[in-house]
Parts: structure tokens; sequence; C-alpha cells
């Protein structure tokens, strides 16, 4: 069957409205993506019928909502493809997930050891590594990226040593759109015996990932950047390395007993779920997820590739024009910057015509730094953006430029 766009437009009612009298061109979806009516169905469907506390409660409220949020641990561990239920964890988002793991870390990392991320990152997989070797002495360590925005492989056997005691980085960078080489990556920390961490921030709507078949140690995926509700992600560690780190939260739910002289812990995945879950944003990432496989993640990279080499074409007709990030292996984002105009400006401009791109350093500030630069405007594509939104795009843009030049 072909790819129609239009309608799976139709199961977005976000997209259905004008801004500033125009109709919406939503191109920031690296930030957040929006969601189908089956997730808003699936939250209402949870407030409306089946509202109680998860694993707490013999009553059937208590039953039908622990058996929905446990089915949705199930559907991820599939999705993924990990060797167990237990393995996947229910986080707050990935932030909160890769702070789990650092925060675990602290107990195991020692002063002679260092931790290796790349120049690529998110703040929220750089400034947690540099909190925990701040704890523990140990040193942290950066694989360089070269002009064109992918890492400079040539430094990974130098930098991921004997004393590599952890090896994180990005799938996908959300300010470049660069796809790195994860098997490689991979590969050299195994090969030294350090543990592993993906970011699967920008991967998760975009690509599927095997995380067996890749050997990780941690997986991080977001479900608003997946169509589903804000406030969750997933941590996935294999069961050997969740066992080993100490628990990042106390409280409800992840204790086995509790006395006043001493706790003792829950078994994985409850050791790490303090408290009581998200429990309709998890429901509601299920409903994403049944959505993004029935229309097929395969289909949406094809569709999203499609539209990445369109825009790059038509916007590179604009005078001015300069794309940050040139890859030659990429994912959907455009960075951008146009002479004689600054990307904040830009960004107001294309809002009063109805189109919406992210501005600024996009929680990447040494990426910026490198390329001397103050920030960037971005646009972002997802499986219900569609050409005629590019088109749309260019001639907004280029009313801005002309008004600011």
């Amino acid at each position: 069957m072909s790819y129609d766009v239009h309608a799976i437009r139709k199961e977005f009612p976000i997209l259905h409205q004008q801004i500033h009298g125009r109709p919406l061109v939503y191109l920031d979806n690296a930030a957040t993506a929006h969601k189908p009516l089956a997730v808003i169905q699936a939250i209402t469907d949870f407030y409306t019928k089946d509202n109680a506390n998860v694993h707490r409660g013999v009553h059937t409220l208590s039953q039908r909502s622990t058996d929905a949020m446990e089915a949705v641990r199930t559907a991820v561990c599939a999705h993924i493809n990990a060797r167990e239920v237990a393995e996947i964890i229910f986080t707050r988002g990935i932030t909160d997930s890769i702070n789990t793991v650092a925060f675990g870390m602290g107990a195991l990392l020692q002063p002679h050891q260092n931790v290796v991320i790349t120049a690529l990152e998110h703040h929220s997989n750089i400034v947690p590594w540099q909190m925990l070797c701040e704890r523990t002495g140990a040193a942290l360590r950066y694989i360089p990226m070269n002009d064109k925005g992918e890492l400079d492989l040539s430094t990974l056997e130098v930098l991921v040593d004997e004393n590599t005691a952890m090896v994180a980085f990005n799938h996908i960078s959300n300010a470049l759109g660069t796809i790195n080489p994860v098997k490689t990556i991979l590969s050299r920390a195994k090969a030294v015996g350090a543990w592993t961490l993906v970011d699967g921030a920008q991967s998760g709507p975009h690509a599927l990932v095997d995380v067996q078949d890749w050997d990780v140690d941690f997986f991080t995926l977001s479900s608003h950047k997946m169509y589903g509700p804000t406030g969750l992600g997933v941590l996935y560690g294999k069961r050997e390395r969740l066992e080993l780190l100490p628990p990042y939260q106390g409280g409800g739910e992840m204790i086995a007993t509790v006395t006043m002289e001493k706790s003792t812990y829950a078994d994985i995945p409850h050791k790490f779920e303090a408290g009581t879950p998200h429990i309709e944003g998890i429901i509601g990432f299920g409903a994403a997820l049944d959505y993004i496989n029935t229309v097929g993640v395969d289909a949406i990279a094809a569709h999203e590739a499609a539209l990445l080499d369109y825009a790059t074409t038509t916007l590179s007709t604009i005078d001015g024009f300069r794309i940050i990030g040139t890859a030659e292996n990429k994912a959907s984002v455009i960075s951008f910057l146009v002479e004689g105009t600054h990307p904040y400006d830009l960004g107001v401009l294309l809002d009063q015509q109805g189109v919406a791109v992210r501005t600024g350093q996009h929680c990447t500030q040494p990426i910026m730094d490198q390329f001397c630069i103050a920030g960037t405007a971005r646009a972002s594509f997802a499986m219900y953006n569609t050409f005629e939104e590019i088109d749309l795009f260019k001639a907004a843009l280029e009313r801005a430029v002309t008004m600011l030049r």
C-alpha cells in the first residue's frame, strides 16, 4: 500500500487549525510530536473507565489499570527486542533515565576510570556524566566531530581505553540530525569491557532498534517524541547491569521490606520505579506504539527521508541559506542559518505565518560553540508532514528574510 500522509493527518486533530490566520505548518517535531486520536482516546478511556492506582489493590479498577500498564511494558519489550520484560523501566523521561544510570554508577566508578561521551550530545547526556565525574574524581572525555557534524572515529581507540567505565552517546543528534555509527562505537566499548548507553530520543520515532542485536547495556526512549504523552520515558537495561546499580530514588513501590532500621529493595524493574507511576502516560504511550507499528516504522522513515531530501534541495535555493550539519547519514532534521538574519527573528516571523520551527541552541551548546554560532533555526519532520508544507515553509522563510534584510 502507498503511504497516505493525508489519511494520517486526519488522525492528528491539533494539525487542523490556523495560527495567526494561516494554516499551521508544524515543523518542531524533534522537540515534541503531536498525538493521534488513538492516544487521546486511550487516555480518556483510562480516566473515564479504569482510573486507579496500580500494583496495590485487589479491586477491579486497580487490576484493570495494572494489567493495562504492564501490557505496555510487554509491548515496549517486544518493540526494542529486549530479552525480558523486567528490563523495561518507566521513568519521567530520557533525562530521568540517564540520571538513573549516572547516579547508580556513582557507587561503582573509581577515580582512575573515565566516561566517554561525544561532541554531539544533548545536555541531558552531558550534565549527568559531568556530575558523576565531579562526585567520583573520574575523567570525562568526548569524541570530537568534524565540520559536517560527523564524529571523528579516528580518536575512538585512544579515548576508549581499558580505564573506560561507560561510553554514552546518542543514536541521532537532535540538533543536526546526524545518525551515529552505533555498532562501531559499541564494538570498541565492548572490546575494553566498558558499559554502554545509547540515547534513543530521536531514533525512537524514526527507526527500529534491536537492543539484543546491538548488545547495548542501556537504551532510552522518549514517549512524547514518539507521538505519546509528555513526562514519560523508558530505560532499557540488561538485567545484570540493573541489578548492580543502586536505586536512584527511594519510596513506595521500589521496596521489598521496610523497617525502622533498614529497607531492602524490590526486584527489577520496580527497584527503579519509586512512587505512583505516570499510569495514563504509560497507557497513552502504548497506544502511540500501536499506532507507529500500524503505519510501519520503515514506511515512516522512507517518507521522512523523502521530505528531508526535498526540503534540503528546495530551501538551498534561498540566497544565503546555510545548513548546519551536513552528515552523509542524516535523519529528518534541518538546522540552518540565513545570512543577514538572526534565528530568533526568523522564528518569530515564521510563526506569524503559521510555521512552527525551533530556534536557539537546542540544548546543545557545545555543538553551537564548535560552529562559533549563537544558535540555529531548526525544521524537523514527522510522519504527518507533507511536501506542500515544505513549499509553504519556503515561501514563508523567503518573506521573513526579505523583511529582515
